[in-house]
């Protein structure tokens, strides 16, 4: 069967693979230590270590040695979904469908629902770990290259089995990995560009149950109406199980260019693949192989300046060209329209250099989100604000350790969501607001 009520399931499925980094959407910012604690103001030109190849690889020609980060960070979600009530469907739905022009129309005049007040939940995201890892080795005054293992994505969504909105609520478990190439070359003394290609690999669990007491008939096109399927939900059914992976290439490239030893600007560009995810996709009697996920680019722009010989200011304008990620498909429809936007964030941020033990920093990012209209529960999103600060100890001249640590405030969103926008069920409409802490340790060393 291929309704729009079982593809619509579907689509909710494929928001398992990330492109680069946990911001807005479904980004992931975590990639550093140092980052986090300066709210990543200054991000792609500070380059105090090598974590500075996640976001540009021209920086590595700021380098005289060999230099290694290795470390990982804590996000405690705190996610609520209150106020809600849900439309449970009842009745027939009869559905007209072409499959050569993926056109469809409901006939919902036999759709009913009951109306169900919807328990508060919280503690539905729960703590992801998130690793990171960084070489980069100067070949001469000329070259470098540099390798990067960091994850793009580690969180999800749980709801407990008995939420009264299964169908919205349910599981979701994802993880990503980046793996990046990169080579840097030096023009001159101010000017230094770099680029490199990144592997990006995903793997989700999901699961969602539909629950009801509604017959479902499709008119296919084409075929012949005793071939035409039906289907019938009495209670609870399982409508999404899903075990799938996907492997995409991406690419990037970056300038850098240092006015003097103090002030210097960087500039880079992220190109992010379709994710083709295939693997086991089970739900309403119906399978596919393969869905299609379009990840946005992302560009960065990032100053340093120190302003006296302890104290510098650094901040970043981030794009991130959400409105790729207009429909997801399968290999043969359209199986839903999501039209996100484009979003920015800002950060701005300080750093103090006390001694030579010691070096405090931190920092401020108002983070868009690119959800315009199509709300969700599952995937709760809104502007956010990250206050941040953190410090690194030298142990060693060759030697430091980093932390940092951001309190990440969302807002409220007020939440509708539906399979179909035509048919007044199933449908649910709730409040969300999610706020995190994330903590982060790093160990960078040069030799």
């Amino acid at each position: 069967m291929n309704t729009t009520f079982s593809r619509t399931l579907l689509a909710t499925s494929t928001l398992f693979i990330s492109s680069a980094t946990m911001a807005a959407g479904f980004q992931v910012n975590e990639h550093s230590a140092t980052g986090l604690g300066r709210a990543f103001a200054g991000e792609a030109v500070i380059a105090d270590n090598a974590s500075v190849l996640s976001r540009n690889a021209a920086a590595m020609m700021m380098f005289d040695k060999d230099a290694i980060s290795v470390g990982m960070t804590v996000v405690k979600p705190d996610v609520t979904v209150r106020n809600g009530t849900y439309n449970r469907p009842n009745g027939t739905l009869n559905v007209k469908y072409n499959p050569l022009t993926g056109k469809k129309s409901f006939d919902s005049a036999g759709v009913g629902y009951d109306s169900i007040d919807v328990a508060d939940v919280d503690g539905i995201a729960p703590t992801a770990v998130v690793p990171n890892f960084y070489y980069i080795h100067p070949i001469n005054e000329k070259f470098a290259v540099g390798v990067a293992a960091y994850s793009n994505f580690g969180t999800g969504t749980e709801f407990e089995s008995d939420y009264q909105a299964p169908i919205f609520g349910g599981t979701t478990k994802v993880q990503s990995m980046n793996l990046g190439l990169s080579l840097a070359y030096r023009v001159n003394e101010h000017l230094s560009f770099g680029g490199g290609i990144d592997v990006i690999y995903g793997m989700g669990d999901l699961y969602r149950d539909a629950d009801g007491d509604v017959t479902v008939n499709v008119d296919i096109s084409g075929i012949p109406d005793s071939k035409d399927p039906s289907l019938t939900i009495n209670g609870k059914t399982t409508a999404v199980d899903i075990q799938a992976t996907g492997v995409g290439l991406g690419a990037n490239i970056g300038m850098v260019y240092e006015v003097n030893e103090g002030n210097r600007f960087g500039l880079s560009y992220k190109y992010s693949p379709e994710i083709e995810a295939e693997g086991d996709v089970s739900f309403m009697k119906q399978s596919y192989d393969a869905v299609y996920l379009p990840l946005p680019d992302i560009a960065e722009f990032s100053g340093f300046h120190m302003i006296t010989d302890k104290t510098a200011i650094h901040y970043s304008i981030q794009w991130v060209g959400w409105s790729a990620f207009d429909t997801i498909e399968t290999e043969s429809a359209t199986v839903k329209e999501y039209n996100w936007k484009d979003s920015y964030h800002y950060s701005i941020g300080a750093t103090h250099y006390l001694n030579n033990k010691w070096i405090l920093r931190t920092g401020y990012m108002y983070d868009q989100s690119p959800v315009n209209e199509l709300t969700s529960i599952s995937i709760p999103d809104s502007d956010r604000q990250w206050f941040s600060a953190g410090f690194t100890y030298n142990w060693s001249s060759n030697t430091a350790i980093d932390f940092g640590f951001t309190y990440l405030i969302g807002k409220d969103v007020e939440v509708h969501e539906f399979v179909e926008e035509s048919l007044p069920a199933p449908a649910v409409t709730a409040t969300t607001h999610a706020d995190a802490i994330l903590a982060a340790i790093q160990l960078s060393h040069s030799f």
